[in-house]
């Protein structure tokens, strides 16, 4: 049995911008055709931070939570630690039980669509739901047309048999070329050989080869959203896909966001459905090569965070992608145990509190005597604290100021406010104080400014990324 109903679509692109004119007012030149603006990880930023920002999206336009999830799969081709199962962590932070199914595929640029092609024939869910969550932030060398193009932007999918979408007809194909596009083992960035018409011909004959296998007819769609390495590529496949040049650009997100590498199918596809296109084909693929096309129909509820709200210049951007940055200074920062942290993730990822059942008074961390009674109680009410507050008191660590954990940061991207928010309880009756980085913002933060918490990367020890909240203005919040 499969599932094939679609819920909601969420997505998240970093608020970070960089145009075209600032490569080549540096190159000389600029190598990604077709692309005006692109999206930029901010420093605190990788695939799973953004994962969650899409998902959180999607599960609220789904009027769902985290707890109805029975299958989790997750997709990119950058994932932040090579060799961990990251649908855990992602599982942790969305609170999804610790039964459901989890898939992590990589490797690919193809793997989201695999990734939703699996959930699917991994349902129906019973009262529960599917998750998919794309995320991608591919690089390259400096100088190269894929580093020019590069982006990065994540998508979400409910999959749920009574979602109010369907897809009504998918199909794949596989055929090796090798050399198109790639990465060797232990290097961050993705290469190809650079045979133009080779490149050309593998891409329109798999995703071709896929198109003739689907019933439905093309000329009932209203978008294609087709995988855009860059923003010429994907409209040299209109005669293999039966679409002409306009239904491509229906579902556009390269002129703006870049290369989002697995994302970038599924990114046009909430595009097209948030413009009120009724039928969208989706057209993912990846370099080797192989492709699968899914046609959806709508209406699919959609929550998007696509804009822009920063402009970066070149040398901002090379410091943002780590090229002209410090790391952590010998002796290294406050010590946190791998164990340590792992014992406080439920507040770390979810806000849990604990209200003492002696005084009724919140506590954060739940742990130990009450701040308030000084009760040692093993007691205490689990309260998932809203992730909303008001800052308290804040200091601006400056450039050279920063503790040696976040040194690495503050090198990409500069100084930053540190605070003390007061969260609110979910009655709003109470709240409970908490020291929270607050990510950079173009308002000034001030005691009283409202805040929302958010998922970050706090700092990288032992080689583990430890992940955690930061404020972000509410008025700030896309």
């Amino acid at each position: 049995m499969t599932a094939s109903g679609l819920a909601a679509i969420g997505a998240y692109a970093p608020r970070l911008r960089i145009d075209a004119a600032e490569f080549e007012a540096a190159w000389g030149r600029f190598d990604a055709a077709g692309v005006d603006e692109k999206a930029v990880p901010d420093a605190d930023e990788d695939a799973v931070t953004m994962g969650v920002e899409a998902a959180r999206r999607v599960l609220t336009a789904a009027d769902a939570s985290g707890t109805d999830v029975a299958h989790l799969a997750f997709a990119t081709t950058t994932p932040p630690m090579a060799e961990e199962d990251l649908a855990a962590r992602l599982c942790s932070i969305l609170n999804v039980p610790d039964s459901a199914k989890t898939q992590t595929m990589t490797g690919s640029t193809h793997v989201g669509a695999q990734a939703l092609d699996a959930t699917m024939d991994g349902g129906p869910f019973g009262d529960g739901v599917g998750l998919v969550v794309i995320s991608d932030c591919p690089r390259g060398d400096p100088d190269s047309g894929v580093e020019h193009a590069a982006g990065a932007g994540s998508v979400a999918l409910v999959v749920d048999e009574d979602g109010p979408g369907t897809v009504v007809d998918r199909a794949s194909h596989t055929e090796a070329y090798p050399g198109t596009r790639f990465r060797t083992g232990g290097d961050d960035r993705t290469t190809g050989l650079g045979v133009t018409q080779y490149d050309r011909e593998a891409f329109t004959t798999t995703l071709g080869s896929a198109a003739d296998r689907l019933d439905v007819s093309m000329d009932t769609v209203d978008a294609a959203a087709v995988q855009s390495p860059d923003g010429k590529l994907p409209y040299r496949a209109t005669g293999a896909l039966g679409v002409d040049a306009e239904t491509i650009a229906a579902a556009d997100t390269v002129s703006t966001l870049g290369d989002t590498g697995a994302a970038s199918a599924f990114l046009g596809a909430a595009t097209a459905f948030a413009d009120d296109a009724e039928r969208v084909l989706i057209a993912a693929y990846g370099s080797g090569a192989s492709a699968t096309l899914f046609v959806a129909t709508g209406p699919v509820p959609v929550n998007t965070a696509l804009d822009g709200a920063v402009s970066l210049s070149y040398a901002e951007y090379l410091r943002r992608r780590g090229e002209i940055t410090r790391d952590e200074p010998e002796g290294g920062g406050a010590y946190v145990s791998v164990p340590s942290w792992q014992r406080t993730l439920p507040q770390r990822h979810r806000l849990v509190a604990g209200r003492c059942s002696a005084c009724g008074t919140l506590n954060f961390p739940p742990t130990g005597a009450c701040n308030d009674c000084h009760e040692r109680t093993g007691d205490f009410e689990t309260v998932e604290l809203p992730g909303t507050g008001t800052v308290e008191a804040v200091t601006t660590i400056e450039q050279g100021g920063a503790p040696p954990e976040f040194v690495a940061q503050q090198s990409s991207s500069g100084e930053f406010d540190s605070a003390i928010v007061a969260l609110d309880d979910p009655s709003g009756e109470q709240t409970v104080s908490v020291p929270a980085q607050v990510l950079d913002t173009t308002d000034e933060v001030t005691i009283g400014t409202s805040v929302v918490l958010t998922t970050r990367r706090i700092y990288t020890q032992e080689g583990v990324i430890r992940y955690g909240f930061k404020a972000q203005v509410a008025s700030q919040r896309r």
